[in-house]
Parts: C-alpha cells; structure tokens; sequence
C-alpha cells in the first residue's frame, strides 16, 4: 500500500530528535506551570519554544503525533484537591505572533466552513489575562462545583475556595438554564499585588514573583478562609455545558452573563474581518502598560456559536479562537559556563549557566543550548556576552551572541564524547541531532530518570515518592526497577530507619503504592517512557486495542512490518510509521520485556472503557479518501471523531468504512480488495447526522 513521501532519512532523523527534545522541554514547563503555579520560563519564551516545535511539525507532518505537545492541553491536576472531571474538556488556544498569522487563520475559518467570499466574518475580540482558568458549575441556579483547568480533561476541585470570591455569584436569576459551565480566569489586580506582596514582606514571608503566581496559590488553599483573605477577581469568558441554548452569538452570550452578575472583560469588543481584529491588537498594546491586570495578547473568537459548532476542535484547541500574543522581551547577560544534563532516554542536554539578569521583573539564571548544533550553528562560547528571550529563572532561550564583546581568548566549544553521569561514550548516530549515552541500565542518571517518568503525576502518580525520593530509594538499592516499587511493603523497616521517615510516613506511602497496584491501561502504557509516547498516543492505544493483553500482544506480532499488527499500528490516525516503530522496538527489548512481565505480575491494569456514544459509528476505524465537497475533510474527520469513530489514515483489515469521494484512488482500491464496505459522501452525512 502506497505512502505519501518523507522526507530524505537524515533530515527526518534531525528534525524527530529536535521534537523530541522540545517535547520534553515544554512538559517539564507545563508540569511547573499548571500544577506547581511555578513558571520557570515566561510565556513569551514558553511560546518561542512551540513555535520551534510548530515548525518542526510544518516541515515533517508526521511528528505531529497525538502526545506531541502541540496537540496537548495543560498538565494533570497536583495531588491535595479532589479531582473534577470537565463535562466538556478545557482546551487551550493555538497562537498566532505576526500579523499574517492572524490572517491565516480567517483564511483558514473560510476554507473550513466554505464561505463566499462577499461574506463577512465577525470575532469577540477580549485582551488575554493572565491567570488561572476555572470552571463553574450551576444546577437549578446554584454554584456546585468549581474547578481548575488541571489537563484539560480533569482538573482540581476548589469549590468551596471559589464560593468566597466577591466576582463569582454563588446563585444566579430564576432565568439561568438548569445546568450550566461559566468559565474564566482567576487573576490578581497589579495594585493588588503590591499590596499583598508589602504584607508578605511585613510579616517575614515569601513574597510572591508575580500576580498569576499569586492569584493561583490563593484558589489552591485548603483553608477558604485564607483564599477569602485574598484579593482575588474573576473574568468570566466562555461556557461549557449547557442544558439549553442561550444565545446565537458569543456577544449575545457575554451579555447574558453581566446580566446573571458575571463581571466580563469591559475592553471586550465586536470586529467585523481580520484587518478590524488587528486593529484592536494595536491599540490594546498600547493600553498594556496603563492596565491593572496582567495581559499577553489578545483572544478572537468567531461571533456565531453555530459556526463555532461546525468548526469544532483539534486535539488541544478550538478551530474558532486563537490568541494572538504580545512579543518577547530581551535582555543581555554572561554566560559563565555550560553544563550537561542526562535524560532519561540517554540523550546529553547542554545547558548555559548565566550571570543571573532580570528581564521584565524575572530572574534568569540559566537556558538550554539544545545539542551540539545549535551551540555551533550559533557559535555560542564560554564568556560570551549572549542576548535571551525574556524568561523565568531556568531555561529561557539563548536568541544570539553579542560577537564584538566576545574575549579575545574564546575557543569554541567541544561536546563531550562520555557521558558525566557514568563515563559510558555518548555517541551520536547517523541521522541524529543529539549525542546519547549508551550506558544503558549502568547509567544511574538514565535509570533515574525512567523511574521519576514512571511514578510521574500522569502516569502512576503515586503520593509521596517524588523525585528527591526515587533518587534517595535508587542510590540505596530499595528500587532500581519499576516492580521494585510494589515490593516496597516489604522494606517498610529500612525506610522507617530512614532519616525523614517514620511510621506514619513509611506506612502513607505504602498505602499510596497499593492504591496504584490497579491502574487504567493508558497511564500504564505512558508509564513505560516509550520514545515518543506521551499522554495523547498512550489514550490513543489504550482506546484502539482495548486491553493490556489485547495491545501487548499486537506490539508483539507488530515485530514484522508486512503483518496486519503492524499496518493497523501504523495506521491509527495520530501515530504514524516512526512512532511505530519505537514502539515495537520497545517491546522488543529483552530487558522492557522482563520489565513487563515483572509488572504483570504486580499490576492489574483496567481495560479501556468504550467510548460513551450511541451513534452507528461509534468504535468503527473509518478512512477518508478523495474530495468532500460538502463539509470538507477536516470537518468530517472532526465529526466522526465526536460520534466516537477512530479516524485512521490508511486502508487495513482493520478498516470498518471507507467514505470516498471524486478523485479517491489506492485508498478505495484497498478498500474494495479487502472486502471493506465503501460509500460516498451523501451516504456519509446521512450517517454523521442520524
């Protein structure tokens, strides 16, 4: 069966090395985000960073794998709240930073929806604050549940904390619907802030970096009294569930919720076109400064909600919306040293020690250089004078070197040939960007960080074995492997006799671990730290195969590239041949199979419960091929999608539907040779609508 074209091997091997790279990078920043209210990077230098992977996706499409970050919403919910599952899920915003990318993106709403070119477009334009985004729940009136926005899917319960805000109506007039989400930001005024950072300072304690950081830790207080006692406001913006319909526009929309007591953003407007949109943008930067609340661009929305309902979502935002964002600030600074970071897959990180430097009110003390490309590609030396985007205290972005204050005894730097960590020789491979450390399971920074990946918050998430105490249990032999976790009951002694220990906490942990011994087959596949399976590809496997035994068998039989377990691997819609292929080269490691069946037997891992949809669709692998003139083929991959198909992207046994339109080539001859039924697309809407 024929692919589309790669790219050339080398290239690829570069670019999916780089994005794996990125990857990591932007979920370490995401965890200190979302769940730690602990940025260490700005948003400004946070979006550089996507940006790179944006365009590492542009060039190779098929790095634009379902775990990519790109595709991904937030982090999961930090442990000390009960977890709320969103009716509807939370989504981020995809991002625009140049005018024509504002441009493109009403191109893109008018080629979705087919619009006639005479026809105008109108947006809700509202300035983009900087906070902490919450869900409200009312029933029959009445505020129930208030949530954060956790993963997107799942967040934290702080209901009782919300009640106490003066912005949030705790019952709303007899017109509300019987169930209704309102959602918004939590922030904190500049004025505010100051004010509550001069009563830290005046009673000894920790003042706060910034207004999000401040605003997020009084909502994530177990006492509400002390999250009374902050200076909190809400912004509502956007609904979730809905049980009735309350309006036809987004504005229509904004003004019922002043009418319910909702405050909503005052500099919110109506624009007719991109160019009207654009115009706000000015203006608004403008204003930046003079305004009390932190902002980092501007949001548009598409004014209709019907049109919002027919462009529907991509895996981590909305086709509708997009949130065009202020650029960064610069500042120059020393870089006195580079240093190299071990990761858990082997591969060596360097990382710029800096003369620390404050940009825009934040600290910078150090920023990755990637590998050893990007250091000569920007010939950055140890000495060197370097400018970086504006960020946090680790990790901003070097941009460029201020050659004419570079020493006159610089040399250029040499990558190390070992590994710091174990002296193993760190080898880079033909095709590949980064150099990795082939110490393998001797490499305790490797085996380490495995561990740290298993017990992370969106895998086993097991309360009271962080990273501080998977490094202290590895160096003292109580874990080197993964099951060794679950054979913790039986060291209990050797960790009360620890120091920090005693009975209470040795006998908390050991109860968390047994509470994990049970676990959804989706966390357990991201667990496992296979190359290039993040969270989104692990419920992509877990929904496609079902069970544990049902995708660790078919990873088995994948092993032969010609078999139908390795064509219906390759073509599940968001996986793709080079994910495919780490996979089964995962699974096919003698050492990960010890580690499997030493968990197996430990483990009961919960089938993957099917998706709730009465639709005739619902669980069918459906293939798209040729020209749909009607909807168009986003939107019908979208729609299939929510009634609960798997959307796949190439023809196999698997392939319950093919639907076909004009043009349809050697996905409907592979269709019709395999005996898999095919229709066209008046057939389709039918199904898709019924």
């Amino acid at each position: 069966m024929s692919k589309a074209k790669k790219p050339a091997a080398t290239g690829l091997a570069d670019a999916r090395a780089e994005h794996a790279r990125l990857s990591a990078e932007i979920a370490g920043h995401d965890r200190a985000y979302y769940q730690e209210d602990a940025p260490v990077i700005s948003d400004a230098a946070y979006d550089a960073l996507k940006a790179r992977l944006l365009a590492l996706e542009l060039r190779c499409p098929e790095l634009a794998t379902a775990d990519s970050p790109s595709q991904l919403v937030g982090a999961a919910p930090a442990s000390g709240f009960a977890k709320l599952r969103h009716a509807v899920p939370m989504l981020s915003l995809d991002n625009a930073f140049a005018d024509d990318e504002v441009r493109d993106f009403e191109a893109r709403i008018r080629k979705f929806l087919k619009l006639d070119t005479a026809e105008s477009v109108a947006y809700v334009a509202e300035p983009k604050i900087d906070g902490l985004s919450m869900s409200l729940t009312y029933e029959h009136g009445r505020l129930v549940r208030a949530a954060t926005r956790g993963d997107g899917s799942e967040g934290e319960d702080v209901t009782e904390n919300l009640r106490t805000l003066k912005d949030v109506p705790v019952t709303l007039r007899k017109d509300a619907p019987d169930a209704i989400e309102v959602r918004g930001e939590v922030y904190m005024t500049k004025h505010d802030f100051l004010a509550l950072n001069a009563r830290q300072a005046e009673a000894g304690e920790k003042s706060f970096a910034n207004p999000r950081n401040a605003a997020a830790g009084g909502v994530r207080q177990i006492d509400p009294n002390v999250t009374a006692s902050r200076p909190l406001r809400f912004f509502a913006y956007a609904a979730g569930l809905m049980s009735a319909k309350l309006a036809d526009t987004h504005w229509q929309f904004l003004e019922r919720l002043n009418d319910w007591g909702f405050p909503t953003n005052p500099r919110a407007t109506r624009c007719i076109g991109a160019e009207a949109l654009l115009a706000f943008y000015a203006r608004i930067g403008d204003l930046r400064a003079s305004l009390d609340y932190d902002i980092d661009g501007v949001v548009y929305k598409i004014d209709r909600l019907d049109w919002q309902e027919r462009l529907g979502f991509v895996a981590r935002a909305p086709r509708w919306a997009i949130a065009h964002k202020f650029p960064a600030e610069r500042a120059t600074t020393r870089l006195n040293a580079i240093t190299i970071q071990v990761g858990r897959t082997g591969t060596l990180t360097p990382v710029a020690e800096l003369a620390p430097v404050n940009v825009g009110g934040v600290v910078v003390s150090r920023a990755t250089l990637h590998n050893a490309d990007e250091i000569a590609r920007k010939d950055v030396r140890v000495g060197d004078t370097v400018v970086i985007q504006r960020a946090g205290d680790v990790i901003p972005q070097i941009v460029s070197v201020v050659l004419e204050k570079r020493p006159q005894d610089s040399r250029p730097y040499v990558f190390p040939g070992i590994c710091p960590a174990c002296g193993a020789d760190a080898v880079r491979e033909a095709g590949e960007v980064a150099r990795r450390c082939v110490g393998g399971l001797i490499c305790p920074a490797q085996a380490v960080e495995r561990l740290k990946h298993f017990v992370a918050r969106d895998a086993f998430d097991i309360d009271g074995l962080g990273k501080k105490h998977i490094e202290e249990f590895w160096r003292d032999k109580l874990i080197q492997a993964p099951a060794d976790i679950f054979r913790l009951h039986a060291r209990k002694d050797a960790i009360v006799a620890r120091k920090g220990w005693d009975e209470i906490s040795a006998s908390k942990l050991l109860a968390a671990i047994e509470a994990r011994r049970s676990i959804a087959l989706d966390r357990f596949i991201l667990a496992l730290g296979i190359r290039q399976v993040g969270q989104a590809t692990a419920r992509l496997l877990a929904r496609d195969y079902g069970s544990y035994a049902s995708w660790r068998d078919a990873m088995f039989a994948a092993a032969d590239r010609e078999t139908g377990a390795y064509q219906r691997l390759d073509a599940i819609e968001g996986i793709g041949e080079a994910v495919a292929d780490d996979i089964v080269a995962f699974m096919h490691d003698r050492h990960n199979r010890d580690v499997l069946a030493a968990l197996e037997r430990e483990l009961t891992i919960a089938d993957m419960a099917p998706v709730a949809s009465t639709s005739a669709i619902a669980g069918k692998t459906i293939v798209f091929t040729g020209t749909l003139t009607g909807m168009g083929r986003s939107e019908a991959k979208a729609r299939a999608e929510a009634l609960g198909a798997k959307v796949a992207s190439s023809v196999s046994k698997a392939t319950d539907l093919v639907v076909a339109g004009p043009g349809a080539g050697s996905k409907r001859k592979a269709a019709e040779a395999l005996g898999v039924a095919v229709i066209d697309e008046d057939e389709w809407r039918k199904l898709a609508e019924g």
